[in-house]
């Protein structure tokens, strides 16, 4: 893999981390409690809306 290739490669990843937890956190209140206190908006959210939100940067500042 070239050098070239790394943002790429990187956006794939984090795509594909970002379904798997929407999908992770549609079966587990503490992960959608987690990801809450990380400031993603998440909570009363659909599979496909988690996704896209994980998909960027949190919205709200950590919590403790």
């Amino acid at each position: 893999m070239s050098d070239d290739d790394l943002p790429e490669q990187l956006s794939k990843t984090n795509i594909a981390l970002a379904e798997w937890a929407a999908r992770s956190a549609s079966e587990s209140d503490a992960l959608i409690e987690r990801f809450e206190r990380m400031g993603y908006d998440v909570r009363d959210k659909s599979v496909d809306e988690v996704t896209e939100i994980l998909k960027k940067p949190p919205t709200k500042p950590a919590q403790g």
